[in-house]
């Protein structure tokens, strides 16, 4: 059978019109979606062409966010305009997500630091290596990514991490890691770096103050399973 065009529906089902009548929160992500890509293909309305994107990721926007353009662009009815504009919609929800945990300033626990660090690692298909500096006061004074790598790993020099601690005067850091996989359990690797780390960290009277393995929607925390 074929699709029908948005322009055929009645007008409360629209999903501009829908949106401007009941509120944002009243749309499906599949309506949301088509208003970004604005139009479908000759026998598909635009809502149709949105659901094939949502189901081409597992009905999870975390996985549409990880595709690139070119990725988005090889979907039948899409192309690069149509494609950068959804990247760049998903990439300002990332972004507001991080402007909203950057105005807590100070960490007071893991949670803090998944807030701040999610939207950076939970989407990569790369695993990364993030640094959040501290000063005495547990409030944020840098952060930044110090490796990237694979899929399976990356290489962490720690003179490249303290280097950025004594540059910034912290007095604390948390590291955070990536996996990729979605799996939450640290490594052997994982394990030996951290407290490496800490040991060297006593030297310099700059404290590790936790590790957060970020996986997905979900985490670990060296601190919370006492295991700094």
């Amino acid at each position: 059978m074929e699709s029908t065009t948005i322009k055929s529906w009645a007008e409360g089902d629209r999903p501009r019109e829908k949106l401007l009548q009941h509120g944002r929160h009243t749309l499906s992500d599949a309506e949301l979606v088509a208003i970004l890509i604005r139009t479908g293909t000759k026998n598909a309305s635009a809502v149709d062409l949105a659901r094939e994107i949502l189901l081409r990721s597992g009905n999870d926007l975390n996985t549409l966010a990880r595709l690139n353009p070119r990725e988005l662009a090889r979907i039948k009815g899409m192309g690069m305009v149509k494609a950068v504009t959804l990247v760049a919609a998903l990439e300002i929800g990332r972004r507001r997500r991080e402007a909203e945990a950057m105005k807590k300033e100070k960490i007071t626990g893991s949670k803090d630091v998944v807030d701040l660090l999610q939207p950076h690692l939970a989407d990569l298909i790369h695993e990364e290596f993030w640094l959040l500096l501290l000063n005495r006061a547990n409030h944020i004074i840098h952060k930044t990514a110090i490796s990237k790598g694979g899929i399976s790993g990356t290489v962490v020099d720690p003179r490249l991490i303290f280097k950025e601690a004594i540059e910034h005067g912290a007095s604390g850091i948390i590291l955070s890691h990536n996996h990729p996989s979605g799996n939450t359990k640290p490594s052997e690797a994982d394990i030996q770096l951290t407290k490496k780390l800490r040991d060297a960290g006593k030297n310099l009277d700059i404290d590790i103050l936790d590790h957060i393995i970020i996986a997905g929607n979900s985490f670990f925390s060296f601190a919370d399973e006492g295991l700094m």
